[in-house]
């Protein structure tokens, strides 16, 4: 089964005729380690999930990539401003390792939730989802220390470690990489 599909499912019920119609708007591609999903200044306006591979989020600062947040496999994932309001995203979206992708874009996303009333409940608790794990991000950066983030990152993600680098890795918890090192022998 289409992974959007399936993870859409999840939060909420759809009929065979609402899945016939996301399948025709639903697209796969695959991509490579390095490629990138959008760019800094870039309109790409599409949700998609990973069917294989992962993704990261940065920003750019004084020339220093700072990472935002790391997309794994069956999550959900896009840029808010580009997505939402069609503005400009100051995030970059680059794969990490070669990615398989499911995507529908903005355009397709709108018309099914004005079509069909059970895809604007599904659109609705994703958002709702998503407020939640931004929310938690807040809260996890001001709240709890580097060492507590990186625990909560291998507790979520265990295999996080073998596959994303720990220059990444310390970029997200907002440290430098020699006291992730410290951390990690902890």
């Amino acid at each position: 089964m289409n992974p959007l599909i399936k993870k859409f499912k999840e939060y909420g019920s759809i009929t065979p005729e609402i899945e016939s119609a996301l399948t025709a708007k639903i697209k796969c591609r695959t991509k490579n380690k390095g490629d990138y999903f959008l760019k800094q200044g870039q309109v790409v306006s599409s949700l998609f999930i990973l069917e294989t591979g992962l993704v990261r989020s940065f920003y750019i600062k004084n020339d220093s990539e700072i990472n935002s947040w790391f997309g794994f496999e069956n999550i959900i994932l896009g840029s808010i401003l580009p997505l939402f309001y069609k503005i400009p995203s100051a995030e970059n979206i680059q794969f990490l390792e070669e990615s398989t992708l499911y995507y529908i874009e903005s355009n397709d996303l709108n018309e099914m939730y004005r079509k069909y009333n059970e895809m604007n409940t599904i659109g609705r608790v994703m958002a709702e989802e998503y407020c939640k794990i931004l929310e938690d991000r807040v809260i996890s950066l001001q709240t709890q220390s580097a060492e507590e983030r990186y625990n909560f990152l291998l507790e979520y993600q265990p295999d996080a470690i073998q596959r994303i680098s720990l220059g990444h890795i310390a970029s997200y918890l907002g440290i430098k990489q020699e006291t992730l090192s410290r951390i990690r022998k902890k």
